[in-house]
């Protein structure tokens, strides 16, 4: 198929098949070396490119970004940061001037995602950077050389791609095996039609199925145009977010409300990965480990499911039947979840080797209503613990009508035992998984009564 975008602000039409990735095409056809291939996952930053659409600039893994992705869209490689005669970006005048370079693998994932992040105005250099791993240099010379860089003004050459953006929109009607739907109704008529497809959201987890297992995914639809199935609207009563909501965005959304929800987000994935992922990809993958189902839970979240023209809405909880198996029929897909409006009780709790960026041993969630000194409703919900997102329904029983205080909570500790049977495995044990899961619900007991319960916090 043949996928017209711009490159380093040339026009291009390239002719690739729908699993192939920037980075293979960048290094491959286009002999631009300069984006490298690391760990091929989207977990090291070293291929870091800059994509423009209509909602902006983003920083992205190439690796694992499918070409038919950049369909009306504009790529900017570390070979495009500098201008067209060759004048350095502040950004790489300040790696220059602060020496933040050794073997320089990583610098041109560096570079781009600085430039990105200079763009749009960020000063949040230490999350912004979080998705590029640098083993030689140290981070402290890159940080500085970001700071440096952050009042130089945008060089002028960094801002035409949204411009030039019109003349290259045109529909990709569905060819064969791939479908490039521009509208939910589109995806739901080729969907019935093709119920063995693979739907590509962000591609941050069937990225992987191509670059690490190498498999054949056609026939494939991929998502990204279908534009009604964005987007975050609020009726008062319940908060509505379109599948296809990249969770840089429901981050940035939900921090007003759930704070602690928004914090988890920034953890579990680097910038170039929640620039990518769909808060509905997150769910239709039916992960154990996967962070997004928790916290929805344990805020009473509801799916919204659709079938060709046939729509069913179902509790979020209820998706998850068992490891590998979800509530969603041939054809079906993930339109929307929605979010009652509530006081914000909720904390989530992510237990992982690495702080930022890794898997989940447990992830907790918790949402106790406490009326008159007793608990009055719960919902926790965990990852990590079971095959499945699960609620914790005797630790919730063993809470409901009895007085909040720490004899209450240390009983329904218990009860976890009797809600998991976790596995062992190289993440955790089984034992300590359990252990885990209580003390973090005495954590947030702890956290409600206004106690400092974050593990950055060092105190005598």
């Amino acid at each position: 198929m043949t996928i017209r975008f711009l490159l380093n602000g040339e026009p291009q039409e390239a002719d690739a098949s729908p699993t192939t990735t920037l980075l293979d095409w960048l290094r491959e056809r286009k002999g631009l070396t300069g984006t490298k291939e690391g760990c091929n996952e989207g977990d090291c930053g070293a291929c870091t490119v800059m994509v423009t659409d209509v909602d902006g600039s983003r920083a992205l893994n190439a690796c694992i970004l499918f070409m038919p992705q950049l369909q009306g869209r504009a790529v900017r490689t570390v070979e495009g940061i500098a201008g067209p005669d060759g004048t350095l970006h502040p950004v790489q005048e300040a790696m220059v001037a602060h020496h933040g370079s050794q073997c320089g693998f990583c610098t041109p994932g560096f570079i781009v995602s600085m430039a990105t992040a200079h763009l749009n105005g960020r000063r949040d250099h230490d999350d912004q950077l979080a998705g590029n791993l640098c083993r030689c240099t140290g981070y402290a010379p890159i940080i500085r050389a970001a700071k440096a860089a952050a009042e130089a003004p945008v060089p002028d050459w960094m801002t035409g791609d949204a411009e030039a953006l019109d003349l290259l929109r045109q529909d990709m009607p569905a060819t064969g095996n791939v479908a490039m739907p521009t509208s939910s109704d589109d995806l739901a008529a080729w969907y019935e039609a093709h119920p063995d497809a693979v739907l590509i959201a962000g591609a941050t987890d069937v990225g992987l199925w191509v670059t690490k297992a190498l498999r054949d995914l056609e026939p494939v639809a991929f998502l990204n145009n279908c534009s009604d199935l964005k987007g975050i609207v609020s009726d008062g009563g319940a908060i509505r977010v379109g599948a296809m909501t990249q969770l840089t965005d429901f981050g940035d959304f939900i921090a007003d409300r759930h704070p602690s929800f928004a914090e988890m987000i920034r953890r579990y994935g680097s910038v170039q990965v929640r620039n990518a992922a769909t808060i509905g990809g997150n769910i239709a993958n039916g992960s154990p480990i996967g962070d997004g189902p928790p916290p929805l839970i344990a805020l009473g979240a509801t799916l919204h499911l659709r079938r060709g023209d046939a729509r069913r809405s179902i509790a979020l909880e209820d998706f998850f039947l068992d490891y590998g198996r979800q509530d969603r029929a041939p054809g079906e897909f993930v339109e929307a979840v929605s979010i009652p409006v509530q006081p914000d009780r909720l904390r989530v709790y992510k237990l992982s080797k690495r702080f930022d960026q890794d898997i989940s041993a447990v992830c907790g969630a918790f949402n106790v209503t406490v009326e008159d000194g007793t608990v009055s409703a719960a919902r926790i919900a965990f990852g990590g613990m079971a095959g499945i997102p699960k609620r914790a329904a005797h630790a919730e029983a063993a809470l409901i009508g009895q007085p909040w205080t720490t004899r209450t909570v240390q009983a329904a500790k218990a009860a976890f035992a009797e809600d998991f049977t976790p596995l062992t495995d190289m993440r955790a044990s089984a034992g300590y998984r359990l252990e885990a899961a209580g003390n973090m619900l005495l954590r947030y007991f702890r956290d409600m009564a206004g106690e400092t319960v974050s593990v950055l916090e060092v105190r005598p």
